[in-house]
């Protein structure tokens, strides 16, 4: 007796069978170009194309293959930007469909190296042994994937630091007019990673060539280039490769943040992204609207940076901390992309062309800067003494203004206008002259404690750098005890104690000149002064 004929067992024997055809069948559909110009591609058909896919174009004339993303899903053809050698794609060449998202070669091996957008090397040094691939657009975590920013990124530079700090999972923006040291800011935060555990990734979007050599050569001088990838879309490379390398950057992040490592990533900037992404969109015909950018740019701009967050324990605890840069013109911080940007970001960083060009750098407004995490993301000590840092100089920088009227001014007002000249002397560096926290506080410790208020305002960051080397030579037990912890009244006195010392040598070594020119006057007038009774002159 046979077995019955079961409905499972018909089933069964068809899905078998379905997926034996499907098996034999060539998924890629095949179609042919119709128009190309300007980096972009009109393909006929493509039925089963979707979204954001990897399109692979075959030049009839030299045979090479050109790859594109899919990006405009008509009812007759699909828009597609192209990459690579564009010029090689005409009319009637080949289009097939991947069945696959774009994405680029990460691994370690790519550390130390520059690569354009496409993940292949540009440096001359040869081919990268790349071990994974990630695409270059992926969902950001959702909230139970995350957990609080609670870690600092030291950039080294004390304005940053104290009163605008970044956490690790943060995203900071650094906004400011052209030429207003906003690189110099991403670049010396990077550098000061040398001796961290986090990997630095730099994303130079339309920069010139030469700049982006230089900032290569000075990540290798400072021995941060080996824990660096520079992913390079310069100003001679087109619109599509100057669109896709902020994302082709953030996969590469990814990679390391996904392995529970700590990521500081560049994006050097934005702003030329934006324009690169309206003048792709306008080709591809699609609306204008404010300012002619399309009306998804400020979606292309949050899944990209909502990809920066510090992953949860159960997820390995990475990070991945994005520093976007944006340019203004003439400080217009009202305009579209500003706005969007501003609106996405964790806190902002502003840069003042005025105060650039006074001699403060780094030109940052701490009126404005603002960091959302705050001191969440600040050593206990750091908290303590900078607590009240912006307020002091937002009252000396009020004040400032109201003396410059020439009124008669109260000993009070005197000493606030003084202090407050000081502490601005104290926030200057030099590129490349990054301070360790630990300096930083006790930096910070002896201006609020009126040690620098004396002192001549040439000569106060030479007193904080030579502060800095006389704590590490002659109190480094001291000096690491201010990241224990807040800091005691017992420690506040050896820190006072330890200050004064330095401060009556470092007074010894490096005189004031108006003390000098004092103690000068003073001794013209008791010559030229007659004696008591004396023939008078």
């Amino acid at each position: 007796m046979t077995d019955a004929i079961s409905s499972e067992k018909i089933m069964e024997t068809l899905r078998a069978n379905l997926a034996a055809i499907n098996a034999t069948v060539d998924r890629q559909e095949a179609s042919v170009v119709t128009e190309v110009g300007d980096g972009i591609a009109h393909v006929s058909g493509l039925k089963t194309a979707m979204a954001g896919e990897l399109l692979k174009f075959t030049s009839s004339a030299t045979g090479r293959d050109v790859y594109g993303l899919a990006q405009n899903l008509d009812v007759d053809e699909v828009g597609a930007v192209l990459f690579g050698n564009v010029e090689d794609i005409k009319e009637g060449d080949e289009c097939r469909t991947t069945g696959r998202v774009m994405d680029i070669p990460t691994g370690h091996a790519m550390l130390g190296r520059v690569v354009n957008p496409l993940g292949q090397p540009i440096d001359g040094l040869g081919p990268i042994n790349a071990t994974h691939r990630r695409p270059i657009e992926f969902k950001a975590p959702g909230i139970m994937d995350r957990q609080p920013v609670c870690e600092p990124v030291q950039t080294g530079l004390l304005a940053i630091d104290a009163m605008v700090p970044i956490g690790r999972g943060q995203r900071e923006l650094i906004i400011g007019d052209r030429k207003t040291g906003k690189t110099a800011i991403a670049i010396d935060a990077i550098v000061n990673q040398r001796s961290t555990d986090m990997v630095c990734i730099y994303v130079a979007i339309g920069q010139k060539a030469s700049t982006v050599a230089a900032i290569r050569e000075s990540l290798s001088r400072h021995g941060v280039l080996d824990k660096t990838v520079i992913v390079a879309a310069t100003a001679a490379d087109s619109a599509p490769m100057q669109y896709i390398a902020p994302m082709a950057g953030a996969a590469i992040g990814e990679y390391f943040m996904y392995r529970g490592r700590d990521v500081l990533i560049v994006y050097d900037d934005l702003s030329k992204q934006a324009v690169a992404y309206r003048e792709i969109s306008l080709l591809l015909q699609r609306p204008p609207g404010r300012e002619a950018y399309p009306g998804d740019i400020f979606y292309l701009h949050s899944r990209l940076l909502e990809r920066a967050c510090k992953l949860s324990d159960a997820n390995g605890g990475g990070s991945l901390t994005a520093l976007p840069i944006i340019e203004t013109q003439e400080g217009d911080v009202s305009a579209y992309i500003p706005t969007n940007v501003i609106s996405i970001t964790d806190g902002q960083i502003y840069l003042q062309s005025n105060l650039f060009f006074q001699g403060q750098r780094p030109a940052v407004d701490v009126g404005i800067s603002v960091s959302r995490v705050g001191g969440d993301a600040q050593v206990k000590a750091m908290k303590q003494v900078a607590g009240t840092l912006r307020l002091d100089l937002a009252s000396f920088r009020e004040k400032q203004a109201f003396s410059q009227f020439g009124s008669d001014l109260d000993a009070t007002t005197q000493y606030q206008l003084n202090h407050g000249a000081h502490m601005m002397e104290m926030l200057k560096q030099q590129r490349y002259s990054a301070l360790d926290v630990r300096d930083q506080i006790i930096a910070i410790f002896a201006a609020k404690e009126d040690f620098l208020d004396d002192i001549d305002l040439e000569n106060v960051t030479l007193f904080r750098d030579e502060l800095a080397a006389y704590m590490a030579g002659h109190c480094p037990k001291l000096r690491a005890h201010v990241m224990d912890g807040k800091i005691d009244d017992a420690t506040a006195r050896r820190l006072r104690a330890r200050i004064s010392r330095f401060k009556k040598t470092f007074l010894v070594e490096h005189p004031n000149r108006k003390r000098l020119e004092d103690v000068e006057e003073a001794a013209e007038n008791t010559v030229a002064a007659p004696p008591e009774g004396g023939p008078q002159p």
